[in-house]
């Protein structure tokens, strides 16, 4: 089983936007991500966002890309300060691939607690529009198999030409 943990694009300042969309830089760079995982092929059964406006249109772009058995559903334990148990203990009964579009701290702590069993460590630095692909081996053990960054895809993309 696959988790995809993504977090949301740039957004917009609470003055500019009250419901913090996506900047066009930061839907610019979902739209680069959402190339590159179309090119992997994934395939999820489940993606989740926050409700917040920035994770919502971050999954909606995504979905594009990706191939899912059901539209992007909102989940109330992925926002910035949920409790991050909530989601490992979630993820300790479903096996099927999912994606998942939160915020930090909470995707660290998420990250923190599958591959160390605490949150103390930071073993994983999210950046916005960035993608963790992490594995489970057995019922508690996770792996991490890679990561991007829209900033990564740029320079590759700069030094591919």
């Amino acid at each position: 089983m696959r988790a995809y943990l993504v977090q949301h694009g740039k957004a917009k300042s609470a003055d500019e936007d009250p419901n913090r969309g996506l900047t066009d830089e930061g839907r610019d760079e979902i739209n680069r991500i959402a190339e590159f995982l179309a090119g992997m092929r994934i395939s999820v059964s489940l993606i989740q966002h926050s409700g917040k406006a920035r994770a919502e249109e971050t999954a909606h772009i995504l979905l594009d890309s990706v191939r899912s058995t059901a539209g992007p559903s909102h989940s109330n334990d992925l926002n910035p300060d949920s409790d991050p148990m909530i989601a490992v203990n979630f993820l300790k009964v479903y096996d099927d691939d999912i994606m998942i579009v939160g915020h930090l701290p909470h995707l660290e702590r998420l990250a923190a607690i599958l591959l160390t069993g605490k949150t103390e460590c930071n073993p994983v630095r999210f950046r916005n529009g960035g993608v963790v692909c992490l594995e489970k081996e057995s019922h508690a053990c996770w792996s991490l198999l890679w990561a991007v960054t829209p900033e990564l895809l740029h320079t590759w993309t700069r030094l591919a030409a």
